[in-house]
């Protein structure tokens, strides 16, 4: 099948739940007969039963399974939202999003309000899709019940807000919700961001190090003092491996402090501070005051500027181990980036344990992805691959192609060779790197490409950073 739209009319003679119950999906009018499509053997008994039931003729035609699934996707997901699923504007309708969420295993809930509609879209695997549309009358009312529960001003409606929710999900799971409100064009936009308090999942060797990068990563954090870097854009991961670094640390005998904006995850035994830019709590002030409070280790949720980045130098000289996240495209672009906030080389030299660059790539659903002979060149990692695979869609990845995301890494660990490069001012040093099995973030995503877990077109980005 190529088209996989059908008209209202024929979308109107059964319901979503007719279709579930039966296996059948009409297709088409043919002359005075309803085509019904079926991936599975359909009786004539049930076909008869059908026909009294639509007090039309039908007959059956035999389509394959994904053809069935992604025509229930793509015309009965708006229609399931309000009736079969529930997805109304009721007091339940919360807890009905969060199911649908985790269900799908999304880590955010946009509600948007486009010109007549209002159109929610889950974050799966990094990637957006829309799941469900709202009639535009009901927007207001989804949101205000948002609001109330999340604490908000429901009258204000001309400013940004944020809020927390704090609830048990149907899935027995706690749930610390972030939610985020923004005027926009057609109304407020809401986004709501999910974060499990169950901190089991925060396992430092279960994040993706491979054994020897984490047996690299746990030699820097065992260190007394000194600074360990984590970079990478918005959504990578680097939060997670904060915390699964804290979850490790976590210990009676040691004091950790942390200051943050937001505060995504609770940890019993750990000092977390939120940052209040209002009244000038930042980072850099937050920091002044954690090394009167006798700190062991301290987490800065970010390192943002020029007085960010002494604070934290000044915290590693003073017998503290600091770690942090900072926006660079790799562990070597680290050095260059605090050398851009102006401290000095030999300060970076004497105070960096760690710098680590990492990314979350997509895999391909194992259940669709396709073969493709086509010649893949590429200049950066200079090979050529003509045995890949590539996403199809199917209602195991809801129609996307990936199913899941794995890791990347790539640690630059200080050593006394580069220790000497960085305070003469040297960044020649990647021959060395090579030669103690140093892998980059390009050459990981195109080894999984090669062993096809990922498409070229996911990589292409990290390929070309």
């Amino acid at each position: 099948m190529k088209n996989f739209e059908l008209t209202t009319d024929i979308k109107q003679l059964m319901t979503a739940d007719q279709i579930k119950h039966y296996g059948a999906i009409p297709l088409k009018l043919e002359d005075d007969t309803l085509v019904l499509g079926h991936h599975s053997i359909i009786t004539e008994s049930r076909l008869q039963e059908i026909s009294l039931l639509l007090d039309q003729k039908v007959s059956g035609k035999s389509i394959s399974k994904n053809d069935f699934d992604q025509l229930i996707s793509l015309n009965y997901r708006a229609t399931t939202s309000q009736n079969s699923t529930k997805l109304q504007v009721s007091d339940d309708v919360l807890d009905e999003m969060i199911t649908l969420a985790q269900n799908v295993g999304a880590s955010d809930i946009h509600i948007e309000p486009i010109e007549r509609k209002t159109r929610i879209r889950l974050r799966v695997d990094g990637a957006l899709k829309t799941f469900f549309e709202l009639p535009i009358s009901d927007h207001s009312l989804l949101i205000n019940k948002i609001k109330i529960k999340a604490g908000l001003n429901i009258s204000e409606k001309r400013r940004n807000q944020d809020g927390r929710i704090t609830q048990q999900s149907p899935s027995t799971k706690n749930l610390d919700i972030r939610v985020s409100s923004l005027p926009s064009l057609h109304g407020e936009k809401m986004v709501l961001r999910l974060l499990e308090t169950d901190q089991k999942e925060l396992d430092i060797a279960k994040i993706g190090f491979s054994k020897e990068q984490l047996e690299i990563f746990k030699r820097a954090y065992h260190k007394p003092n000194g600074i360990i870097l984590i970079s990478g854009p918005t959504g990578s991961g680097k939060t997670t491996t904060l915390y699964a670094t804290l979850k490790e640390l976590n210990d009676e005998k040691v004091n950790i402090m942390t200051v943050e904006d937001p505060i995504e995850y609770t940890i019993d035994g750990i000092n977390q501070v939120q940052v209040k830019n209002d009244i000038g709590f930042d980072f850099a002030a937050a920091l002044k005051t954690f090394l009167r409070q006798d700190p062991d280790i301290i987490m800065i949720g970010e390192i943002r500027d020029q007085e960010t980045a002494q604070m934290a130098v000044k915290a590693s000289l003073t017998g503290h181990l600091v770690l942090s996240t900072i926006h660079t495209n790799s562990a070597l672009g680290t050095i260059d980036r605090l050398r851009d906030m102006d401290i000095p080389s030999y300060l970076i030299a004497n105070t960096l344990n760690l710098s680590v660059a990492q990314r979350l790539v997509r895999l391909l659903c194992e259940e669709c992805k396709q073969h493709s002979t086509e010649l893949i060149q590429n200049s950066v990692i200079q090979e050529s691959v003509h045995n890949h695979y590539i996403p199809q869609g199917c209602s195991n990845c809801h129609f996307t192609g990936y199913k899941g995301r794995t890791a990347l890494f790539e640690l630059l660990e200080i050593d006394s060779f580069i220790t000497k490069a960085i305070k003469e001012n040297r960044n020649d040093f990647n021959s060395y790197l090579i030669e103690k099995g140093f892998k980059s973030l390009k050459n990981q995503a195109f080894e999984l490409f090669k062993n096809h877990k990922t498409s070229f077109e996911e990589i292409y980005p990290l390929l070309i950073d």
